[in-house]
């Protein structure tokens, strides 16, 4: 995923109402340079688990075409495990209800 300056991350938000909800999304990206410009790949073939506060699996989706990810949580603290082929990262987050927690995850 070459970029000029935008920041990728998840999905749109597009018909959400975050009013209501609790958002954690992102994109799994893999560290990489193209043309000497630092940039990522997405990951594809990618998992990411929610777990709660108290380190107990919550939930589980796999990354899309543009290894982007989407919870709909509790607002809290949350860990994401990333797995991918030859990747784990674990990312700490505090999730708030009417703003969406939107990361980029470097592997």
């Amino acid at each position: 995923m070459r970029t000029c300056g935008a920041t990728p991350g998840g999905p749109s938000l597009d018909g959400i109402d975050l009013t209501k909800q609790t958002v954690i999304q992102g994109v799994i990206l893999k560290d990489g340079t193209d043309g000497s410009v630092p940039n990522g790949t997405a990951v594809t073939n990618g998992h990411v688990r929610l777990l709660d506060s108290t380190g107990e699996f919550t939930a589980e989706v796999p990354t899309n075409l543009d290894g982007q990810f989407r919870f709909f949580a509790a607002p809290g603290s949350w860990t994401l495990v990333v797995q991918a082929p030859g990747a784990r990262v674990e990312e700490s987050v505090l999730a708030e209800q009417g703003r969406p927690t939107d990361l980029i995850i470097h592997i």
